[in-house]
């Protein structure tokens, strides 16, 4: 999945209606809560079951990019 893809992912995941890009800072999205994080852990296991991203990696995560990068090493 690029980068693009996994934005609209995203937006869907959180269904939000603000323009994410990359550079967006998770504190500003207001949807981004509990719920998102439990989202993308569970969107992030099935796109790569192999790849097992923490809580803690997540919390750390800034921006949208930062989670797109999580979820494709």
């Amino acid at each position: 999945m690029n980068e693009n893809e996994f934005i609209e992912k995203m937006v869907d995941l959180m269904d939000t209606e603000e323009e994410i890009t990359p550079a967006s800072e998770l504190a500003d999205i207001e949807e981004w809560d509990s719920i998102s994080v439990v989202s993308f852990l569970a969107m992030a296991t099935k796109q790569n079951p192999a790849k097992k991203i923490t809580p803690k990696e997540v919390g750390n995560a800034k921006t949208i990019h930062d989670l797109y990068v999580l979820m494709s090493d």
